[in-house]
């Protein structure tokens, strides 16, 4: 996708991106710049619902469960003689 950039400094978001990174009226944008690429982040006015979902499908319980399990034995071969 490509846009033009105005006289002002401004473009359009597509509509597609718009949709598809629920960009409304309101969010902001951060740009940042790394030297070679510019990025565009929304941010939303409410940053703990942006997160809603990114963990699934990740099995964070069950990761943290065997490090718990982990930690365990390690402690216990420190505690025995």
């Amino acid at each position: 996708m490509q846009t033009s950039v105005t006289k002002r400094g401004q473009t359009v978001i597509p509509a597609s991106i718009r949709k598809k990174y629920h960009i409304d009226a309101g969010v902001r944008l951060v740009w940042l710049d790394d030297g070679d690429t510019i990025r565009v982040v929304p941010v939303h006015h409410d940053p703990l619902l942006s997160l809603r979902g990114c963990g699934r499908e990740k099995n964070y319980t069950k990761k943290l469960l065997e490090e718990r399990k982990r930690d365990r034995s390690r402690e216990n071969s420190i505690d025995e003689p």
